[in-house]
């Protein structure tokens, strides 16, 4: 049941420098509350990735965990 609960965030990969840790841009509209126009918001995430298998450019499906260290929270869970 706790499953549910977590995020799941679908994203790119932009960095892949780090050691079992790769950079992922999600990006969101946003609707502007005194405008109504739609905008476009992208947030980068550090993110969990055991076996080093994901490279610059891989669309994948990201989902919340426990921490693992002061910036991640998130591991990978599936290429898309």
């Amino acid at each position: 049941m706790e499953e549910n609960k977590r995020k799941k965030l679908k994203g790119e990969v932009v960095s892949d420098k780090m050691d079992k840790t790769v950079v992922v841009l999600v990006n969101r509209f946003i609707k502007h509350k005194q405008y109504g126009k739609f905008v476009k918001i992208g947030k980068k995430y550090k993110v969990h990735d055991e076996k080093n298998e994901y490279k610059i450019g891989d669309k994948v499906v990201i989902k919340e965990t426990r921490p693992l260290s002061k910036d991640k929270s998130f591991e990978v869970s599936r290429k898309v």
